[in-house]
């Protein structure tokens, strides 16, 4: 076995959407863009523009269908929304979405990108 072979089997496999796992804080994200995001909003709660976040919540939507948006946000001003980071909307986030609205109509979902 030649070094190229070697490095080809002991490599990572790539991920369907080619996102890259990151960990900060001790905390694993999917995607460098979901870490971005955390590393945001932990810079928006210093400046007082948000009063917190939570990390990966989790909901029940309509047929019992679990689902986990990357973060829950306190504004400064108390209102509550979550935030899903995607560099693509997949098909089975599309339904999700729909779910979501139909079970929390009262709780915005935002997509970041």
């Amino acid at each position: 076995m030649n070094l190229e072979e070697y490095r080809r089997l002991t490599q990572k496999p790539e991920t369907k959407y080619h996102s890259r796992k990151t960990v900060i804080d001790g905390h694993t994200f999917d995607s460098q863009l979901e870490a971005n995001r955390y590393v945001d909003l932990k810079r928006l709660k210093r400046a007082g523009k948000i009063k917190g976040f939570g990390i990966q919540p989790s909901f029940v939507l309509p047929g019992g269908i679990r689902y986990r948006p990357d973060f829950i946000v306190c504004g400064a001003d108390g209102t509550i929304w979550v935030e899903d980071a995607k560099g693509k909307e997949t098909k089975d986030f599309i339904l999700k979405r729909k779910l979501w609205e139909e079970a929390y109509p009262w709780l915005e979902l935002k997509i970041v990108r």
